[in-house]
């Protein structure tokens, strides 16, 4: 059996409830659910003109998913500031987009159960396709209120030079 290659008495997969996202150099606050990376590669079939029985399968465009990011409604503004640079309607003639910094790459990092980061994903070009600021709102629900942004991006890589950390042992006090 495969194990971790530095703590080779963990068997464990990594749980996914500890992580953090950031962008702007600056880690944003309350992210309580990201959905999943996921990137697509259609197949291109093709067949020899000699050969009518069977055809190849080559690699052919890949695209990445959107990524949707999700947290409870505060008086943080950076999901709606990032969200208006794509469209603000408040903003003058031509002036409703921001071309010049609509993109954002962010890093997506996983922390194991003692909160050491163990595995980082960069995100490349990544803009908001779609903003929800309040949920449907119900008098009679005992839930708290969601933001929602969708981000569009051309791509995702792991970082490499995050590795594996040595795991902390807790013993009692004697």
């Amino acid at each position: 059996m495969a194990q971790f290659s530095v703590n080779a008495q963990r068997f464990d997969p990594y749980k996914n409830f500890k992580f953090r996202v950031k962008w702007d150099g600056r880690y944003v606050a309350g992210i309580s659910k990201v959905s999943a990376l996921k990137r697509t590669t259609e197949v291109v079939k093709h067949r020899d003109g000699g050969d009518p029985s069977s055809s190849r399968k080559s690699p052919g465009r890949t695209e990445f998913e959107a990524i949707s990011l999700e947290r409870g409604v505060t008086h943080d503004k950076e999901f709606e500031q990032w969200a208006n640079k794509v469209w603000n309607f408040g903003a003058g003639l031509g002036a409703e987009s921001s071309l010049k910094d609509f993109r954002k790459d962010l890093i997506i990092e996983l922390y194991n159960e003692t909160g050491q980061l163990v595995i980082s994903y960069k995100v490349f070009r990544a803009w908001v396709s779609e903003f929800q600021a309040l949920p449907d709102l119900d008098a009679n629900a005992n839930a708290v209120a969601i933001q929602h942004i969708k981000l569009e991006n051309e791509g995702w890589e792991r970082d490499t030079s995050t590795v594996e950390p040595t795991e902390i042992s807790f013993t009692e006090p004697g």
